[in-house]
């Protein structure tokens, strides 16, 4: 079975070195992006199966990340998983655009890892020996 690519989207490198570490050991692969512009560069050249996007960081807003995902390719959209210190008014906004799930930081990682599961087809039991 091939390596699922998770990109993380975060500018808190702490935390983005955390999660990361959390979903490598579930057996994900981790993409890290710390702005928009290295997020958008990502998806194209990594090609990542899911994204976990925060909404306020350097270089623009992550809400517009999901904007041009969608625009770029409506049909066929990579699941992106909102995870953000904002208060909740960025989150029919994120729904909106696209998101498939919304989080307030700090997020339960086995709460994250459910949803990731969901999200790819694997069944929520599943172990880190996929």
């Amino acid at each position: 079975m091939p390596i699922i690519k998770i990109l993380i989207v975060d500018d808190n490198a702490d935390l983005v070195r955390i999660m990361g570490a959390h979903l490598e050991g579930h057996g994900y692969s981790v993409i890290s992006a710390s702005d928009v512009a290295e997020a958008l560069k990502a998806v194209q050249t990594k090609k990542p199966d899911l994204i976990i996007l925060d909404v306020a960081m350097p270089g623009g807003d992550g809400l517009n990340v999901l904007r041009r995902l969608n625009a770029a390719n409506p049909k066929n959209m990579i699941p992106v998983i909102v995870v953000t210190g904002m208060e909740t008014r960025a989150k029919a906004e994120a729904f909106a655009t696209g998101a498939v799930e919304f989080y307030l930081k700090p997020v339960n990682m086995d709460t994250l890892l459910e949803c990731i599961r969901e999200e790819l087809g694997r069944p929520v039991e599943a172990s880190c020996c996929w």
